[in-house]
């Protein structure tokens, strides 16, 4: 990185409140633009040079670019956390940069509650035919088993189903954890699921109402979290992932299904699918920065959209694990 090419790119007001928005969550260009109020084409060039400068980094995914604060696990640069200090200092510090960053998170926000009120009412309104709409994507059954054999024969404990849906989940392991919570945000899939689930024993399952970006939780009370078909739906995975693991016993594991990255553009529309499934690269560097050791990917092959499985393993030390020695 280049000190001279950092200070001209951050001298510039518009760049300054880019990168304090990507200071809080990585963001489509098509949204960038709809919060700073600009052209598309005028904030692209304006990324563009935040990432000539290594300041931030594009992801493709489809037709969308999402961006994000350049570092993470891998790369973490001095560099960029220390201007990451500097503006939210300046964001308390300098009441003009203060008022703009305030509006932008509000526009952010907004946009952001827009996007989960769409997902929220594809959800109503496909409640009761969930599971048959997931069998349009992949083979349901052999997901199952791949997921169980992946969990292996050891005990699960205590576990979480995090975006329960129909329950399916918590059905499935009811024979093998000591006790299921079953969380979803919207209070009709609870309607079903708790239908579904009636014949288990009220002891061993509770169904909560919660958003898996803020889990009404404890911290560190569960053995076994599962996120199955959830992830996709997500505006920020990165704050889920860190909610799982707050409420992971150090040495609990945790499983995700989703999809693998792919490119059918139609599901953001039809099915209110916020991602376009995700690369192992993407999984292992989310599960690592939560405090998850990632563990080897598994995938299932279909038609049209591969299911993978990934699974970590809670650190004792969030921090404790070089990056070099993470699971390829």
């Amino acid at each position: 990185m280049n000190i001279d090419t950092i200070f001209r790119a951050l001298a510039d007001p518009t760049r300054l409140r880019i990168m304090r928005l990507l200071s809080a969550m990585e963001l489509a260009v098509g949204e960038l633009a709809q919060v700073l109020g600009q052209s598309q084409p005028r904030v692209s060039r304006h990324v563009g040079i935040l990432c000539d400068a290594g300041l931030a980094e594009r992801r493709r995914e489809g037709s969308w670019v999402f961006l994000r604060m350049q570092g993470g696990a891998e790369q973490a640069s001095p560099v960029v956390e220390a201007v990451a200090r500097l503006l939210a200092i300046a964001e308390v510090e300098d009441q003009d940069f203060g008022q703009a960053c305030a509006e932008d998170m509000r526009k952010l926000a907004a946009i952001r509650t827009a996007r989960e009120e769409a997902a929220e009412g594809y959800f109503a309104r496909h409640a009761g035919e969930w599971d048959e709409l997931r069998r349009l994507h992949s083979s349901d059954s052999e997901v199952e088993k791949a997921l169980t054999r992946a969990l292996g024969e050891a005990p699960l404990g205590t576990l979480l189903d995090i975006g329960t849906g129909t329950g399916r989940m918590a059905e499935l392991f009811a024979g093998s954890a000591e006790r299921i919570v079953a969380l979803d945000k919207s209070l009709e899939m609870l309607r079903i699921a708790r239908a579904k689930l009636q014949h288990l024993p009220t002891e061993q399952i509770e169904l909560v109402q919660g958003d898996l970006g803020d889990l009404p939780l404890a911290a560190a009370s569960f053995d076994t979290i599962v996120i199955h078909q959830v992830l996709h739906f997500v505006q920020d995975p990165a704050l889920a992932l860190l909610e799982a693991a707050r409420v992971t016993r150090p040495g609990g594991r945790i499983a995700i299904v989703d999809f693998a990255a792919h490119n059918h553009e139609e599901l953001r529309d039809r099915h209110a699918h916020a991602r376009l499934g995700f690369s192992d690269a993407q999984l292992r560097d989310l599960l690592f920065d939560a405090g998850f050791e990632p563990e080897a990917p598994q995938a299932l092959d279909g038609e049209q959209l591969t299911v993978k499985i990934w699974l970590g393993e809670r650190r004792s030390n969030p921090l404790s694990t070089p990056a070099k020695e993470r699971t390829a």
